[in-house]
């Protein structure tokens, strides 16, 4: 399986999940890319098995960084007319979406919005999202955003037990993906 994970990064939480899933998944056995954003202008995601796109929640949605690479991706698939009314799907293109978030508000619900968008981008394209995750990360700069927010001291996170869990889910993501290739 070729794997490509692009991502953006301010702080190190999401670079974290990043390296982690892409050792879940060169364990399992697959080439893997990983980019930040800002060096994955012109990959082709069509020319891998598995893309795997994160970012930090920003006020419900993707960093601008993230949210120009997912727009300019689509506009350059549209344009090649890979974008068809129903969505139909494509075989053999998954995603993967990955979103860390400190939620000092409303929790989770500040990034299942960014995660949801994200997805879309590539269902509309026929590829099948196999999951978002979503990571408790620590709100650097603010000590009162990660310690008297919504989700309580989130300082230090993504710790080692957030990581263990992005690593399980990744291998039961790429179980998943075997499965449906054997039944295709």
């Amino acid at each position: 399986m070729d794997a490509a994970i692009i991502y953006w990064s301010k702080s190190g939480n999401t670079e974290k999940v990043a390296l982690v899933i892409q050792d879940s998944l060169r364990e399992a056995g697959s080439n893997v890319l990983l980019k930040k954003v800002e060096d994955a202008g012109g990959i082709d995601i069509f020319a891998y098995d598995l893309i795997c796109v994160g970012f930090p929640s920003y006020r419900w949605r993707p960093p601008e960084p993230m949210d120009e690479f997912l727009n300019s991706t689509f506009r350059g698939h549209r344009k090649e007319g890979r974008v068809k009314v129903n969505a139909p799907k494509v075989l053999g293109k998954n995603a993967l979406i990955f979103c860390t978030y400190s939620g000092p508000h409303t929790g989770i619900r500040e990034a299942i919005p960014a995660g949801l968008y994200a997805g879309q981008f590539f269902e509309h394209l026929g590829f099948t999202v196999l999951g978002e995750l979503y990571v408790v990360g620590e709100f650097h700069g603010s000590e009162e955003a990660s310690t008297k927010g919504k989700l309580g001291d989130i300082r230090g996170r993504p710790n080692q037990e957030d990581l263990r869990k992005v690593q399980q889910d990744v291998q039961k993501i790429v179980k998943q993906m075997k499965e449906l290739t054997e039944s295709q």
